[in-house]
């Protein structure tokens, strides 16, 4: 191990996917020499495992669902998927997992990048050491932000080590299409990648603990996806645990809580994540190692004036727009603090806090149909304490809807808050809804009044007119 110089900097930040990025693009806008520190590929997770080449990859099986709708063209797309073509566009959208790219958006901001693992090392310093072994010691006069993300998180089974499970890594990077998948887990990961590998050519076992797929949103978002999951071939079991894997001569081999014996050539297990803070020096500033990092709504970890957390690792909401949401926050708010500027005190609307996380975070999950959804769920809401109703729209009633071709199936909801005359939030389920959250988004994080966005007329004929058939509902 070489030591070299102590080199000092205004801000460095720990990690360089799009979270860490977008610090350092907002610090160094503010005038603050920032360093960024990453382990493995600039860019970080979204760029190559997960949001990039997902949604390279589940696109096709979209486009080619909604294709195949279309009275007059359906026809012209009943064959199968060309599943290399599809991987190779895939590979081209992922970077080709190089990120040179990347590397020269940050040397273009003026950001000066360390290849190697970052440690704290203190208050206010941080060790990367490079892989020739050599370790260099950057310093913070301001702040040190730490964007490192998460990890998939395996369960503990008998067997699990010699199987090679795929988590979301192994999926989104595939290079061949397995005959027979196995999917642990019912959130977004296994609902995209069972889509994926079914359409492709996989036979899709989807093994659920819970009740159904998409926990987190309104009941009828997962139900409608695993009906169409279904309806192309997929086997979803709900109310199942695997107990123990194994590989016999090649074979994946999960036996189940009800004594099933499943065969598959290779198995992903998409079961949660965990943060990646288990090896990065949390300890020498008296945090425990492998935790998630509690922050206040400027994004600085509890119990510290120097130390910030954002996107995965603070466990608010673990989505890349979410994250880098918190990125520019905490970017304006380190630079404003360095320059001796008072933050407002709890400005919801100001450009220095993080509200956003706590009412109205939006996602999409990219499934045929589609599922997006903003804010809170009627559960969510009820248990919240808020005096709700849900309203509900079949989206078939809307012209627009109607124009994706024969066969469309979809559902909207939005869950109004009866005692402040505002939207808690909004579920879209069916083709093409993605398109339409942003204007849901809005309004929930506007907190638009009800009566107002009655003069918000949606144009004919388009699915957006689903917020006039939901106003309308509303009205009775």
């Amino acid at each position: 191990m070489t030591e070299s110089e102590t080199i000092a900097y205004d801000v460095v930040v720990l990690g360089a996917g799009p979270v860490g990025e977008n610090v350092a693009d907002r610090t160094r806008a503010a005038g603050l020499s920032t360093a960024l520190v990453e382990s493995e590929r600039v860019g970080g997770e979204c760029s190559y495992w997960a949001c990039m080449p997902s949604k390279a990859l589940l696109r096709p099986v979209v486009a080619r669902a909604e294709a195949r709708r279309v009275p007059g063209l359906g026809q012209a797309v009943r064959g199968p998927l060309d599943a290399a073509a599809v991987l190779a566009r895939r590979d081209e959208y992922a970077s080709h997992w190089h990120d040179d790219g990347q590397v020269a958006w940050v040397e273009s901001i003026g950001a000066d990048l360390y290849r190697g693992h970052g440690r704290l090392a203190g208050e206010r310093s941080v060790t990367v050491t490079a892989a020739d072994g050599t370790v260099t010691t950057l310093t913070a006069r301001h702040a040190v932000a730490v964007c490192t993300g998460t990890r998939a998180r395996l369960p503990e089974l008998p067997g699990l080590d010699d199987v090679g499970p795929w988590t979301s890594r192994e999926a989104t990077s595939a290079q061949e299409v397995p005959g027979r998948l196995l999917v642990v887990g019912g959130g977004v990961v296994a609902a995209e990648m069972a889509t994926v590998f079914q359409a492709l050519g996989s036979r899709v076992t989807v093994l659920v603990r819970g009740t159904g797929l998409l926990p987190r949103m309104e009941p009828f978002a997962g139900e409608l996806v695993a009906e169409a999951l279904t309806e192309a071939g997929a086997d979803i079991r709900t109310g199942t645990s695997v107990t123990s894997v194994g590989r016999e001569n090649g074979t994946v081999v999960a036996v189940t809580d009800a004594g099933d014996r499943l065969e598959a050539d290779e198995i992903l297990f998409a079961t949660g994540r965990a943060p990646r803070t288990d090896d990065i020096g949390l300890e020498t500033v008296g945090l425990e190692p492998g935790s998630w990092l509690t922050v206040d709504d400027t994004l600085r970890v509890d119990g510290t004036d120097w130390l910030y957390a954002c996107g995965d690792v603070n466990h608010r909401a673990l989505l890349t727009h979410q994250g880098k949401y918190q990125a520019r926050i905490a970017g304006d708010v380190i630079g404003a603090r360095a320059a001796g500027r008072a933050l407002p005190p709890s400005d919801p609307w100001g450009p220095h806090t993080a509200t956003a996380d706590h009412h109205a975070v939006p996602q999409v999950v990219f499934t045929d149909p589609e599922a997006a959804s903003v804010g809170l769920s009627l559960a969510e809401a009820e248990r919240a304490g808020h005096r709700v109703r849900a309203v509900d729209v079949d989206l078939t009633s809307v012209a627009g809807a109607q124009l994706y071709g024969d066969g469309y199936r979809g559902r909207a909801r939005m869950v109004v808050d009866l005692d402040e005359g505002i939207l808690r939030g909004v579920t879209f389920v069916g083709p093409g809804v993605g398109e339409l959250l942003h204007s849901a988004t809005v309004a929930v994080a506007g907190r638009v009044p009800v009566d107002r966005l009655w003069h918000a007329v949606p144009s004919f004929p388009t699915i957006s007119e689903v917020w006039l058939r939901l106003l309308e509902a509303y009205r009775g």
